[in-house]
């Protein structure tokens, strides 16, 4: 099994529009530290599943190469996004799974196209996929949403963004279950106090000490962090390290 961050920004992306901070000019220069919609990719078998889907050029990689599947932590726009384009595409329906919500995004699920929307998914009820097993579960955030715990060839990993803490049970559960590999939510500097809808970073590396993987990444990551990680050492945990678009490793 083999993990990729697609895009490990937040809403705002790196560069932020119209904003001149050292992180966002150093991004414009430097290609390497720009960061994309909150996005990833696992493969599996051969086989290439989505988690999310808030890249404007979906459609022209997903053209290269088909998803069996793709899992929607929910429906903000810059997770579902590029579904607007793919789903005029022909072909096998694409399966979409993901939590259960009326108003999705849009008419997304009104005119559906070659996306095959599933029922709403259940939490902490598994699911099989290409070999995976996918276990739901609920997070904190403005819309219902969903984290996702995958587990394969002997690998478990959690897969957590967009949240603000965690809830009891998915914590309980989490421990419980013992992921190997999280990637977690941590938007906001620590100097950021009063966070909504996503961590901060001394909430998330506190639910990472709870868990206790072996390797934690930090994703959904703002200019604001990276602005201040330029000039802060963050003095991260030897087994944490931030996210960056296209960094891939094995499971």
């Amino acid at each position: 099994m083999r993990f990729r961050f697609v895009g490990t920004g937040d809403s705002a992306q790196v560069p932020r529009f119209g904003c001149s901070c050292p992180a966002c000019q150093r991004a414009r220069v430097l290609n390497c530290h720009r960061r994309g919609p909150c996005c990833a990719e696992v493969r599996v078998d051969g086989a290439r599943i989505l988690l999310d889907a808030g890249r404007m050029d979906l459609a022209e990689s997903c053209e290269r190469e088909r998803p069996a599947a793709i899992l929607l932590t929910h429906y903000h726009a810059d997770h579902v996004q590029g579904l607007f384009h793919l789903r005029w595409g022909a072909g096998e329906p694409i399966p979409v799974y993901g939590p259960k919500d009326a108003q999705g995004c849009a008419d997304l699920h009104k005119n559906a196209g070659v996306l095959a929307f599933q029922p709403g998914l259940k939490p902490f009820r598994p699911l099989a996929l290409n070999g995976l097993e996918v276990i739901p579960v609920p997070l904190n955030h403005s819309k219902p949403t969903l984290g996702y715990c995958i587990a394969g060839l002997g690998t478990k990993l959690a897969y957590l963004t967009d949240t603000l803490g965690l809830p009891a049970d998915t914590e309980r559960f989490l421990r419980q279950w013992q992921p190997s590999v999280v990637i977690l939510d941590a938007t906001h500097p620590a100097t950021h106090r009063e966070p909504r809808n996503h961590n901060n970073l001394d909430m998330a590396l506190s639910i990472i000490e709870r868990l206790a993987p072996d390797q934690a990444w930090l994703t959904h990551l703002s200019h604001e962090l990276d602005a201040y990680a330029m000039h802060n050492p963050l003095c991260l945990p030897p087994n944490v390290s931030l996210a960056a678009d296209g960094r891939e490793f094995e499971l």
